[in-house]
């Protein structure tokens, strides 16, 4: 049974990140993923499209100005949910990435400045021979500068327990 101290933090959000996307970061990202639209790198192209810039790739948001707390993950969660699972025995190092979906609304420009706030829309607890997980569902909703959504991230993150008999056997 998932914990009431991490029931409880459903809805919650964690602290509002900012992105700077930066028109050579596009153009970086679009040749490491080997995606030449021109969209992404020709900034004449561009400039005479509907769009009068560059724009990102679907799932590039830019840089963001400052990690959370260090964390290895991208999004910031709510702290005091990292804290319960923690208290629960279900540490940040036994974090799996169960997989993201994405939601486009408008184009990510060269030069946006992009907010994010994530949210915990749901958790549900899974057992059987392995031991216990804790799936979480998290949703990042991006806006740009002027205040606008320009996407909406699902992400599922799989947490083991410390109490697991594969988590206990690998400590041995």
């Amino acid at each position: 049974m998932i914990p009431e101290e991490i029931k409880k933090l459903i809805g919650t959000s964690g602290a509002v990140q900012y992105y700077e996307v930066e028109k050579g970061a596009i153009r970086r990202f679009a040749e490491a993923v080997d995606d030449a639209n021109p969209l992404f790198q020709d900034e004449e192209y561009a400039r005479k499209s509907q769009y009068g810039t560059i724009i990102a790739p679907p799932g590039f948001f830019g840089w963001p100005r400052k990690q959370a707390r260090g964390s290895p993950l991208a999004v910031d969660i709510p702290p005091e949910l990292e804290a319960a699972f923690e208290k629960a025995g279900y540490p940040l190092s036994l974090v799996l990435d169960g997989g993201m979906e994405y939601e486009f609304f408008l184009p990510v420009k060269a030069g946006d400045v992009l907010s994010a706030v994530t949210t915990v829309r749901n958790l549900r607890e899974r057992s059987g021979e392995g031991g216990s997980i804790i799936v979480s569902f998290l949703d990042t909703v991006y806006h740009n500068q002027a205040g606008e959504p320009v996407a909406k991230q699902q992400l599922m993150f799989i947490r083991r327990s410390l109490n697991s008999p594969s988590v206990e056997a690998a400590h041995v």
